[in-house]
């Protein structure tokens, strides 16, 4: 678990961060701070890995409290300002965020975080080659430092989010530190199909499809032009069989 402290005057900017954190399982916020003097306090008391940091802010910038620090955590800077790019390298931090942060951009932030702390982490493991079906196959994805099992047949579909996919199932959503790509690679060739650079879905839950999108669940998910030959060619396929 990696734990986190916010330090930030801005108040809409604090609960933006805030509610990023809570979306990651694998991060645990210990403090959210409004100025540099509290998170000082906080960073004498108790143990951070990590912290999202603000540069403007009143009596001591942030920049002032990372010079203040012996035994820095990892740090990501989160600010309205371009110009302190090169004070912050200068000082080794892990990533540069620009206000308004996005989600999606949050995460690029944190998956640069798990690389230094875990890079040679695999973050699934195959499904079992000892399965008689594909009812029986399953795979493994970590979530923090626990190894989820998914049933293969469980899955609704995968989502690209940069360096992270969100493994959407019957039962429960993961998010976990992995490339869509590497994953394509993994799922039985067949039983999955890649519809979209952001989407992979499983072939025997579309329910409809047009030329634009397929149909799993209530979700419509759009289909790539990239993608398309491809997806027709399989989906169809599928339909004819059944």
């Amino acid at each position: 678990m990696i734990k986190c402290l916010i330090v930030d005057d801005e108040p809409l900017a604090r609960q933006l961060l805030e509610s990023y954190v809570s979306k990651i399982n694998g991060l645990s916020l210990v403090k959210s701070c409004g100025n540099a003097i509290e998170a000082f306090t906080i960073l004498q008391q108790k143990h951070i890995d990590l912290i999202f940091l603000d540069i403007q802010m009143p009596q001591i910038t942030g920049i002032d409290l990372l010079r203040s620090l012996k035994d820095r955590p990892r740090v990501v800077l989160t600010t309205a300002y371009r110009d302190y790019a090169f004070d912050a390298y200068d000082l080794d931090v892990v990533d540069y965020l620009l206000k308004p942060v996005s989600f999606e951009r949050f995460l690029r932030g944190i998956s640069k975080v798990y690389q230094l702390k875990h890079p040679l982490d695999e973050c699934i493991q195959d499904a079992s080659p000892l399965v008689k079906s594909f009812e029986d196959a399953y795979i493994y994805f970590r979530e923090d430092r626990e190894m989820i099992k998914v049933y293969l047949n469980e899955i609704l579909y995968i989502e690209s989010l940069r360096d992270y996919v969100r493994v959407k199932t019957t039962q429960k959503q993961i998010i976990t530190y992995q490339k869509i790509s590497y994953l394509e690679q993994k799922l039985p060739e067949g039983r999955f199909v890649r519809i979209h650079r952001s989407f992979i879905i499983p072939v025997d839950k579309v329910s409809s499809f047009t030329s634009t999108t397929a149909r799993v669940g209530t979700m419509d998910i759009p289909i790539g032009r990239n993608f398309k030959n491809e997806a027709m060619k399989i989906l169809t396929k599928n339909n004819v069989l059944l």
